[in-house]
């Protein structure tokens, strides 16, 4: 820096602040520092600063599974999210998900100096590993239901299976059977939960429910038990794309037609859903709004220097398309 402010002509303390994005700097001193910083191919030491600042500008995100369509979404809009915000991201990917997983990238994080950290918090054993955050240490968790005195972020869920549901009752359909996702998922749970509510209010038949575990493969296996009841199913609400598309295969393979014989609406809106054969009706999730609004919370966290007690809740988007129909 003091090579810098000689070159420039000024201070170390203008320097300073021209990296700092001070405001009460000249536009005609910052362009003259800007090309002294350019001139000599300086670059800030962090590690220094973060020495006199007490803040590394690094945030921590825990997830888990990231080959998943909604997961990698999600750590993909908290990691632009907070580079808009002035923040690098150190991430921990987890293999497998459970409380000693988290507690222990948490803690890894917390070694490595970030100023605060972000739990993708799909499952419960995951949110419970919340209650075990290093004293002090700023968190926010996404999925993560009511994870103890931590700030939530989540999609709602269970709108987004209202959505599904009404769409196809709407239409005709006698009751919709849905496809779920895996047991301690708060995202499967809460579309369970949505799915049902909607067919009890409406004093339809509830089916039984046919358990998947996000992939194709489970879908498909979904869509063999499906196709063997196509004379008394209409209409399926399955928990995610990409068992949707298993169903499909299956369906087609089975000589069942799709929609005129079996309507079909997925959740999460990949990209892939509007080139499925027909295109997929589904349910949009906002990752970019989840992503903005964990950073928002963690960064206003950090500068306040308290805890929040907010659960911020991004509402989903109905997607129309051309495997819904009418009841014929």
């Amino acid at each position: 820096m003091a090579d810098v402010a000689k070159l420039a002509g000024v201070s170390h303390q203008t320097v300073s602040r021209v990296l700092n994005d001070h405001p009460n700097v000249r536009a005609e001193t910052r362009t003259r520092v800007m090309w002294a910083i350019d001139e000599l191919g300086y670059r800030r030491n962090l590690v220094a600063r973060a020495l006199v600042t007490r803040h590394s500008r690094t945030l921590g995100v825990v997830s888990f599974d990231s080959t998943l369509y909604g997961p990698a979404s999600t750590v993909y809009g908290i990691e632009q999210a907070a580079r808009a915000a002035g923040y690098f991201v150190s991430i921990v990917s987890l293999r497998t998900i459970d409380r000693a997983g988290v507690t222990d990238a948490i803690g890894y994080l917390a070694e490595q100096g970030v100023d605060g950290v972000v739990v993708v918090a799909p499952q419960r054993s995951a949110a419970r590993a919340l209650d075990d955050l290093p004293a002090g240490m700023p968190a926010v968790a996404v999925e993560g239901g009511h994870a103890g005195d931590v700030p939530v972020v989540s999609v709602d869920q269970v709108e987004g299976a209202r959505l599904a549901t009404l769409h196809l009752l709407d239409l005709g359909h006698e009751t919709v059977w849905h496809v779920s996702g895996p047991a301690d998922w708060l995202e499967a749970e809460g579309r369970t939960e949505g799915w049902r509510a909607v067919l009890t209010a409406a004093g339809r038949p509830v089916p039984e429910v046919l358990a998947g575990d996000w992939s194709p493969r489970s879908g498909y296996r979904a869509g063999k038990r499906l196709a063997a009841m196509a004379d008394r199913v209409t209409a399926v609400f399955v928990a995610n794309d990409q068992m949707a598309l298993g169903v499909l295969r299956a369906l087609t393979e089975e000589g069942v037609k799709v929609p005129e014989q079996i309507s079909i609406v997925g959740f999460d809106d990949i990209p892939e859903s509007e080139f499925f054969s027909p295109p997929l009706t589904t349910i949009r999730q906002d990752f970019g709004a989840v992503g903005r609004r964990s950073i928002d919370l963690l960064v206003r966290q950090i500068q306040s220097g308290g805890p929040l007690h907010e659960r911020l809740v991004v509402p989903p988007q109905f997607i129309a398309r051309a495997s819904t129909s009418p009841l014929r």
